[in-house]
């Protein structure tokens, strides 16, 4: 009876290492995937995603003067007032424009949202620049506390040479806040006005 030939030895291990090294890539790319789908719709402006340039340079001013609508959401469990300081503004393309959300905390305890936003119609995100904003991270309010939040923006003059844009005159942008699920134990207002017991 002739040994088994020395590479039908060693294919157990290759099989077993191949699917640990799969298994491991899969759970490193789930990990991954919503950092980067969110960084995909910023670059492409996907799915109405604004795109981000923190360089905050749009090239020339364009032609168009379009209207920009802010629209304002709170989910149900996060105890919070959210509302645009202007409801809409006017705005020439390639126009840098800075526009102010006010929030309150109307909550005894201190809490914390995080922001998603979209554009409609879906097809002018590819041209809504953010600049700089508040959606995507972790905002934390003390008891009726209350705070000022500016997005910067820019409608990219390309929008002009656009098809799809020709007959678009308006643009919304909208922000939802979420509650954070904080592990952290809340300070109240209690806890907050307290004075340390001798």
């Amino acid at each position: 009876m002739s040994a088994p030939a020395p590479h039908s030895r060693h294919r157990p291990r290759l099989i077993a290492a191949a699917l640990i090294v799969g298994a491991t890539a899969m759970l490193v790319l789930s990990f991954a995937s919503v950092p980067l789908y969110r960084a995909f719709c910023a670059a492409t402006g996907f799915g109405g995603t604004p795109k981000i340039d923190v360089a905050a340079t749009p090239t020339t001013p364009g032609e168009r003067v379009l209207t920009v609508r802010f629209d304002a959401n709170v989910a149900r469990d996060l105890p919070w007032r959210f509302e645009p300081e202007v409801a809409k503004v006017s705005l020439r393309t390639g126009e840098t424009k800075t526009v102010f959300y006010k929030v309150v905390n109307l909550s005894d305890r201190e809490t914390s949202g995080q922001a998603a936003y979209n554009v409609a119609p879906g097809q002018a995100g590819a041209f809504f620049v953010k600049v700089a904003c508040f959606c995507f991270e972790d905002k934390r309010l003390g008891p009726h506390e209350a705070a000022e939040w500016p997005v910067v923006f820019y409608l990219d003059p390309a929008l002009e040479r656009e098809e799809g844009m020709r007959g678009v005159r308006e643009i919304t942008l909208s922000y939802t806040f979420f509650a954070i699920k904080d592990s952290a134990p809340a300070k109240t207002s209690e806890t907050v006005g307290a004075r340390p017991k001798s």
